[in-house]
């Protein structure tokens, strides 16, 4: 898939960056409403919730566990760098309990989270990029596998205007000139793991798109699994529209071996994978929040509208 070919001129710059700064007050702001309506239709009393406060819970309860899933990965620069990333989570709401389980690969396993969780709240909010197979079908399997433990699934962390401040942000660290928008020799390949599913390919599209109005250019998705174009691939085709300064946004929570593949086909022009970049850790407790506040048993497949919203 490609981009339309066209640039935008530098005083546009403002424009952009207010879009994507209005789209972060949409999302927040339709959490908000959906958590004022309950199941039988009432509304409720609204309540404002900051990153470093916690989101109010009934009756004063403690507040729900933050379990975060992440996939795993072989690379041991993966655990570091989701250990990182939750220390930030951390600093910015003292007092929350935050714990970390993996779907596979490495310890901890979601399931031993979850065991060490019993008679307890807990939200699952996967360290993941859109709607594809872990988050429609193995978070719902592994909740439901741990009875004793109450549990909702947040919405996955894509597409979201700060996914795209943390791309930007490692863009940037990467070489990527903020002044100059780059003219038209300029581009962005928006590095992905892949998947068959549709809505994830539909997520990770709204993300290209997001981060092409904050930039100023094309930004075409590629992937290292399951569906084209592959990184080389669409690096092969911006070059023939003539669009031979490209980098490579690495679309990736942490490093892995995808990650690294991608990578391999710009190495001078690759960002870092977002990581423990501030903004991920305010997206986490983002999506953290608004599941304490949806009523009921939150599903991934239905809280993910907020996520497209």
């Amino acid at each position: 898939m490609t981009e339309p070919d066209t640039h935008q001129p530098r005083e546009s710059t403002s424009m952009t960056d207010s879009t994507a700064q209005l789209l972060t007050r949409i999302t927040d702001r339709l959490g908000a409403q959906l958590s004022l309506v309950s199941r039988n239709g009432t509304r409720r009393p609204m309540h404002r919730t900051r990153p470093d406060r916690p989101a109010p819970h009934p009756g004063g309860a403690p507040a729900p566990s933050l379990v975060a899933v992440a996939h795993g990965s072989r690379d041991p620069e993966a655990l570091r760098t989701v250990l990182a990333l939750l220390d930030r989570v951390r600093e910015l709401r003292p007092g929350l309990d935050v714990r970390l389980g993996h779907i596979e690969l490495n310890r901890p396993l979601l399931p031993d989270t979850l065991d060490g969780l019993r008679g307890a709240d807990a939200v699952l909010v996967p360290l993941l990029l859109g709607r594809g197979h872990h988050v429609k079908r193995d978070l719902p399997a592994r909740a439901s596998a741990a009875p004793a433990v109450r549990t909702r699934i947040a919405a996955p962390l894509g597409p979201h205007p700060l996914l795209v401040e943390a791309l930007y942000g490692r863009l940037v660290e990467a070489g990527w000139d903020a002044t100059d928008r780059g003219g038209r020799a300029a581009a962005v390949v928006l590095a992905a793991a892949g998947s068959r599913d549709p809505d994830s390919a539909q997520d990770t599209r709204r993300t290209a798109r997001l981060l092409a109005e904050r930039l100023g250019v094309p930004v075409v998705p590629a992937y290292a699994s399951a569906t084209t174009p592959t990184v080389p691939a669409a690096l092969r085709a911006l070059a023939a529209r003539g669009r031979h300064r490209t980098f490579v946004a690495a679309y990736f929570t942490a490093p892995g071996r995808f990650a690294s593949a991608c990578a391999e086909a710009a190495p001078h022009r690759s960002a870092a994978p977002l990581g423990a970049h501030p903004a991920m850790a305010r997206l986490l407790l983002h999506r953290y929040d608004q599941a304490v506040r949806t009523p009921g048993d939150v599903r991934a497949d239905a809280v993910s509208l907020l996520a497209s919203a």
